[in-house]
């Protein structure tokens, strides 16, 4: 079954059959290919379908349509276009996340601090959705050991399950099952190969399992995402799902489809415990409460808002640090 009330998955439905099957052309997103990416089409916004791009970026040719796809579904560049259906063609723009975290004075231009990835990872399921598996594949809360062949079938038996998306074939799925699988689980033993080069995989979200050849989810509580990195995912939640609310329920964040503790997979309880002590730093504007035996976050402002100032929080004070440090004299230029 999939988690969610009929709401909100009527709600991601639409935005699923938005996105895209199999685009990456079999790659994991690389070491450098975002900030590549996001520099080639700050300078040029046809660089993707530039005769020459693939002298350019340093890569193949499939490599080219990848790093495209990547680039599109963290949000780091959108089609430039107003209106119509999505497309991977044509000029691109960066956006403004795009512009904050990978931008020569951004937060993390070379994605060195781990939240980075944590905050890319939940971008795949934000909308608007891009790589439509994943969104299929993180919410498959009854899944327990599996490998490719599993998680395969699984996926494509939740496909057929939408209207919207059973004019998609299903080896089209299956390249997905297997990317998705690379991306974020580590290499079995100490086989060294290209997807090492995958900094997805760092994040702990699949791990090996007992069963040979097979992963599981990792249900256990991740250090390594920060508690502003967590509320700006549950802000943005709030404001795709409900705009107009003041309030996201414990419940939801937990278990909704897309929501941040499915997405990170975090226990019920790690998300209350997070929101209570992100909540903390906001001040009066914003309070985790238990009314009417639901607990829940409330906030005063505009999620939307809420989002960028809980990433500005976080990365404000380590970006200022940075640019400090970079005009500190080298010793030698004191004398």
């Amino acid at each position: 079954m999939i988690p969610g009330t009929p709401a909100t998955l009527g709600y991601f439905e639409n935005h699923l059959a938005g996105g895209f099957f199999a685009r990456h052309e079999t790659f994991c997103p690389r070491y450098g290919w975002l900030k590549k990416g996001f520099d080639g089409v700050l300078a040029d916004p046809l660089i993707f379908d530039s005769p020459d791009a693939i002298e350019r970026l340093g890569v193949g040719k499939n490599m080219v349509r990848s790093i495209r796809f990547w680039c599109v579904a963290f949000h780091l560049i959108e089609p430039d276009i107003e209106s119509g259906p999505r497309r991977l063609g044509g000029p691109m723009r960066v956006t403004r996340f795009g512009n904050a975290l990978l931008s020569d004075d951004g937060w993390d231009p070379f994605l060195e601090d781990p939240a980075s990835l944590w905050l890319l990872h939940w971008q795949l399921f934000s909308i608007p959705l891009a790589a439509t598996t994943w969104s299929l594949a993180i919410n498959l809360g009854y899944m327990g050991s599996f490998g490719l062949r599993e998680l395969g079938q699984a996926l494509i038996e939740r496909k057929d399950s939408y209207p919207t998306l059973t004019r998609y074939n299903n080896s089209s799925v299956e390249k997905d099952a297997s990317c998705f699988i690379r991306m974020y689980a580590p290499p079995p033993g100490e086989r060294v190969s290209d997807e090492i080069e995958c900094l997805f995989t760092h994040l702990g979200l699949l791990i090996p399992s007992d069963e040979k050849q097979a992963v599981r989810f990792n249900m256990a509580d991740k250090s390594t995402i920060p508690e502003e990195i967590f509320l700006a995912a549950c802000f943005d939640y709030a404001y795709q799902t409900n705009p107009g609310s003041k309030a996201l329920l414990l419940s939801k964040a937990a278990y909704e489809f897309n929501a941040p503790g499915v997405v990170f997979k975090l226990s019920e309880s790690d998300v209350g415990y997070r929101l209570e002590r992100a909540s903390q730093k906001f001040g009066e504007d914003v309070r985790f409460v238990e009314l009417y035996g639901n607990r829940q976050l409330q906030f005063e402002r505009n999620p939307e808002g809420l989002y960028w100032e809980a990433l500005d929080q976080y990365y404000g004070e380590k970006t200022r640090a940075r640019h400090i440090q970079s005009y500190i004299p080298h010793p030698t230029e004191w004398v």
